[in-house]
């Protein structure tokens, strides 16, 4: 697997893949108001807003998986539907770790999403708590509860 810095020509994949591993993950549990904003354009859209913080995994010439990150937080991680399952997530989750870099690190779990907290808690994040969570949207910010997972990074 190589994980390089995304590029303007990852935007489309990119944006796709995390529009597919959103609805999977939150559409269920996310409020109805926020499901409704999470339009294709809309993942272009904050696609290419983040795109200097992205970092994208590739496998035999395909996406496996995402991450962005924002100053001392994972703020995105998605992995494709077809590497799911595979060590993908393990990987592409010690890549994220090693770009943070050293020091108390978090990120943000929609509460509800029980197969993404079981997979942190596996990588050594510990939950800190429900927070309340400012989520970009094209009509403005919205606020949601999240888990908020820590690790102390060295």
């Amino acid at each position: 697997m190589d994980i390089i810095p995304a590029t303007s020509d990852d935007i489309s994949k990119i944006a796709a893949l995390w529009h597919v591993g959103w609805m999977q993950g939150h559409a269920a549990i996310a409020p109805p108001a926020l499901t409704a904003l999470r339009t294709h354009s809309d993942f272009i859209s904050r696609t290419t807003a983040h795109l200097s913080q992205t970092y994208v995994a590739w496998i035999d010439d395909q996406m496996a998986g995402f991450f962005m990150i924002d100053r001392d937080e994972i703020y995105q991680f998605y992995v494709a539907k077809d590497f799911q399952g595979l060590d993908t997530a393990s990987k592409l989750m010690v890549a994220a770790e090693t770009t943070l870099g050293a020091g108390m690190k978090w990120l943000a779990c929609s509460v509800g999403n029980d197969r993404a907290a079981r997979f942190y808690e596996k990588s050594g994040w510990a939950q800190a708590g429900v927070i309340p969570y400012e989520v970009e949207t094209a009509e403005g910010p919205l606020v949601v509860e999240v888990w908020r997972y820590e690790k102390r990074l060295s």
